[in-house]
């Protein structure tokens, strides 16, 4: 599970505690099933379509990377490839997995993904996948993401079309039930991190972004209620 600022505060501990248990059965509940995986490997690829083994960016940051799921599906070419979020253990597990796939040019770093930790015009692209609709105040994160993205590079950025028609149905019959088998309060669990809706956060990245390329997935249309994702690439010029 992608993780980023959520405005955590001491009286809401009973939350923090919650949400480590549920960050823990996250992958399982979401690729539980060989069609749950499909449809989640489906968001991956389509974030990574419009590049090929001979696009080449030479230095990327994936914000909220989680377990490393993402990843895999990586087709361009790079020099360093750094993997950050904020939960320490969610990276242990990318470390194993990915273990041997990229050698030294992949590191991970322990860091919140609303305020990244590096200096303005560091990367050549930064990868969001799962995860602006999770922070809170995304409209500030969209900008401290351009800002650390060099003149010309991009911006790639994957969300899932909640609260959209097709969004509600997927997930009542897939990762809902299979959180429920596993003890978590799926509704509630969701309530608390899903705090950002599709349609606000398009608003926003189409406010900051003009000149983005957009994508839906699986149909070409761009509907929020027919869809399941949306990615869009936008090329940063400072």
């Amino acid at each position: 599970m992608a993780s980023g600022s959520t405005g955590n505060t001491e009286e809401d501990r009973e939350w923090l505690d919650y949400k480590a248990k549920f960050a823990l059965s996250y992958d399982e509940a979401n690729y539980a099933s060989p069609l749950q995986a499909a449809v989640m490997h489906a968001s991956h690829r389509l974030t990574e379509r419009p590049f090929n083994a001979q696009a080449h960016f030479e230095k990327v940051l994936e914000v909220g990377a989680g377990t490393g799921q993402h990843f895999p599906f990586v087709r361009h070419g790079f020099g360093q490839y750094i993997m950050t979020d904020m939960d320490p253990a969610a990276l242990e597990v990318a470390k194993k997995s990915l273990a041997g796939k990229a050698d030294s040019r992949l590191t991970f770093a322990v860091q919140d993904a609303a305020k990244v930790g590096y200096a303005d015009n560091s990367f050549d692209r930064v990868i969001a996948v799962h995860l602006l609709e999770h922070i809170y105040q995304p409209h500030l994160v969209l900008k401290d993401w351009r800002r650390v993205v060099r003149s010309g590079g991009t911006l790639s950025i994957l969300i899932p079309t909640d609260p959209g028609m097709a969004w509600r149905l997927g997930r009542h019959l897939g990762p809902r039930r299979h959180g429920l088998e596993q003890g978590i309060a799926y509704d509630y669990a969701m309530a608390r991190e899903h705090v950002n809706s599709c349609v606000n956060l398009l608003a926003f990245i189409r406010h900051y972004f003009p000149g983005r390329k957009e994508s839906w997935w699986p149909f070409p249309v761009p509907s929020v209620d027919m869809n399941l994702f949306f990615a869009c690439h936008a090329t940063i010029e400072k």
